[in-house]
C-alpha cells in the first residue's frame, strides 16, 4: 500500500459502525464469557493484572482489592487507547472490549453476575458506539474523521520496531544494516507492489533476522559450553584422585533438580490448573477466533487501521509478529500466576483474519487454544534453555511500545492540525505535556489520543461560543 493509495482508501469509520445481528450477537456474547473466566480467575486480558492474581487464587487478598488493581492499570488504557482508535478506525479492539470485562468479572461477588455484566458491557459497545460516532460526525469540528490522520504514522513508523529491537539486542551495526535492509524493502514494495502494504515484507525481513540472530547466538553459546564441560572433565580425568574429588565436591554443590525447585512445582500446579478448564478455554478460544474471522475487530493499533482498509492479510502478518513478542510474557506469567490470557498468545488472531467462514474459525481457534493450554508446561522449559530467543521476544515488545508511542503521538497531532491547525496542536499537544508533568495520570501510550477526543470537544465549544471558527475539509 502506498502512501497515495493510503490516504485514498475508506476508513470502516466513515461507514459506520453499524453491526449486523450475528456480529452484535458475538459481541455481546464473548464480552459475556471473558468476564465468566475473569471473575473465575482462569484468564484476563491485562498482562500488568495477570501477577496479582496468584494472591487472589490463594485467598490472600479480596476480589474488592483485585479489582481495584485492574481498574487502575487498565482505565487510561480503555478510555484513552481502546475508544478512541474504535471511533477512528470504525474497528473494535481488546482495550475496549477484554479490559472492561476483567474488571467487571472480578468486580462481580457471584458467578451468574459476571457473564450479565459482560454481556452488558459487549451492548453497551454494540449499540452506543454507532451513535457516538454519528454524532461525533455531525459535529462542527467533525474529531473523529481527524483522527483518521493516525493511520498513516501508525502503519509506517510500526513497520521499524524489527530494527529496534535489532539494535537494543545486538548492537548499532546489525540495526544499522537491519534499518537500511527494511527502508530498501518499503522503497521496492511501494515501487513493485503498489497495492500490498508497504512495510509488510520489511517487517517480515527484520524479524526473520532478529529470531536468527538469536538462534544463532544461543547455539553458539551451547556450544561454547558443551566444550567448556568436556575441558573442565578431560582436566578431572587427569587429575587422578583429586580430580575425581573435585568432581565429586561440584556433583554435589549442583543445584537441586527441577522437581525439588519450588517455582517448577508452582508452574507445574498453574499449569494443571488450566487443564482441568480446557473445554472453557476452547470455547474462548473459538470465540475469539470467530470475532476476528468478522474482521470487525484487529488485535492492535496498527492491525486496527489495516483492516479498517481490508488489507487483511497485512493485519494478519503484523499480528503474527506480536504474537513472537508476546509470547514467552504471557508464557510465564500463566505459569506463575494460574491465570491466562483472553486472547491467549494471540496466535487466534491472525489465524482469524485469514479464516474463509465463522465455522472453521470457531474450529481453528478452539484447536489453537487446546494446543496452547496442553503445551504450556513445555513451552515454559523451552523458554528456558533459550535465553538469547526469550530476550529477543522481550526487545520485540518494547520495541513495538516505543515505535507505537511515537507513531500514536505524532498521528495525534497531525489530528489535531486537522481540526484546529495551530491552536489545536496547541491544546491537543498541552494536554499531552500536562500529563506527563502531572506524573502521567493517564498511561503515556493513551494521553495523546485521550487528548484528540477532548481537544476536539472543546474546539467544538469554543464554535459555539463564537470564539473558533472550524477549519474547512
Amino acid at each position: 500500500m502506498s502512501l497515495k493509495s493510503t490516504a485514498g482508501l475508506q476508513l470502516a469509520a466513515d461507514a459506520g459502525l453499524d453491526l449486523s445481528l450475528p456480529q452484535q450477537l458475538t459481541v455481546i456474547l464473548l464480552c459475556a464469557l471473558t468476564a465468566l473466566v475473569s471473575h473465575m480467575a482462569l484468564a484476563v486480558f491485562n498482562d500488568g493484572v495477570r501477577p496479582f492474581m496468584l494472591d487472589f487464587i490463594h485467598g490472600r487478598t479480596t476480589r474488592s482489592a483485585t479489582t481495584a488493581v485492574s481498574f487502575g492499570l487498565s482505565a487510561g488504557f480503555i478510555f484513552g487507547l481502546g475508544a478512541p482508535m474504535a471511533l477512528s478506525s470504525g474497528v473494535l479492539n481488546p482495550w475496549l472490549l477484554f479490559l472492561p470485562t476483567d474488571i467487571l468479572g472480578l468486580l462481580a461477588p457471584k458467578k451468574w453476575l459476571a457473564p450479565l455484566l459482560g454481556a452488558g458491557w459487549g451492548a453497551v459497545v454494540v449499540f452506543g458506539l454507532n451513535g457516538a460516532n454519528e454524532v461525533a460526525h455531525d459535529l462542527p469540528v467533525d474529531f473523529l474523521t481527524a483522527m483518521q490522520q493516525m493511520s498513516t504514522p501508525i502503519l509506517f513508523l510500526f513497520t521499524l520496531f524489527p530494527v529496534l529491537a535489532i539494535t537494543k539486542q545486538f548492537g548499532r551495526a546489525w540495526g544499522a544494516a537491519a534499518g537500511v535492509v527494511e527502508l530498501a524493502l518499503v522503497v521496492l514494495t511501494m515501487k513493485v507492489w503498489p497495492n500490498m502494504f508497504a512495510g509488510a515484507l520489511a517487517m517480515a525481513v527484520g524479524v526473520l533476522l532478529l529470531i536468527g540472530l538469536a538462534v544463532r547466538r544461543d547455539l553458539v553459546q551451547r556450544k561454547a559450553d558443551r566444550e567448556a564441560r568436556a575441558k573442565a572433565g578431560r582436566a578431572a580425568g587427569s587429575g587422578g584422585g583429586e580430580g575425581a574429588e573435585a568432581g565429586a565436591r561440584a556433583e554435589a554443590a549442583a543445584p537441586a533438580p527441577p522437581e525439588d525447585d519450588p517455582m517448577a512445582s508452582l508452574f507445574t500446579s498453574s499449569a494443571a490448573r488450566l487443564r482441568r478448564y480446557l473445554p472453557l478455554f476452547m470455547v474462548l478460544g473459538a470465540g475469539v477466533c470467530v470475532l476476528a474471522q468478522m474482521h470487525i475487530f484487529g488485535g492492535g493499533e496498527a492491525t486496527s487501521f489495516l483492516i479498517a482498509k481490508g488489507h487483511i492479510s497485512e493485519a494478519a502478518q503484523v499480528d503474527f509478529y506480536r504474537f513472537f513478542g508476546f509470547l514467552p510474557l504471557i508464557a510465564t506469567t500463566a505459569l506463575a500466576s494460574g491465570a491466562y490470557g483472553i486472547a491467549g498468545f494471540t496466535l487466534v488472531y491472525p489465524i482469524g483474519y485469514l479464516m474463509p467462514n465463522p465455522v472453521l474459525a470457531a474450529i481453528a481457534g478452539a484447536a489453537v487454544f487446546a494446543l496452547e493450554i496442553l503445551a504450556l508446561s513445555s513451552i515454559g522449559k523451552v523458554l528456558g534453555k533459550l535465553p538469547s530467543v526469550r530476550d529477543s521476544s522481550e526487545h520485540l515488545r518494547n520495541a513495538i511500545g516505543e515505535s507505537l508511542r511515537l507513531a500514536i503521538l505524532f498521528g495525534s497531532l497531525m489530528a489535531a492540525n486537522a481540526m484546529g491547525a495551530g491552536l489545536g496542536i496547541l491544546i491537543v499537544g498541552g494536554l499531552y505535556l500536562l500529563n506527563e508533568a502531572m506524573g502521567r495520570p493517564v498511561v503515556r501510550m493513551a494521553a495523546a489520543p485521550a487528548a484528540v477526543l477532548v481537544g476536539g470537544v472543546l474546539l467544538n465549544v469554543l464554535h459555539w461560543l463564537d470564539l473558533f471558527t472550524p477549519l474547512k475539509s
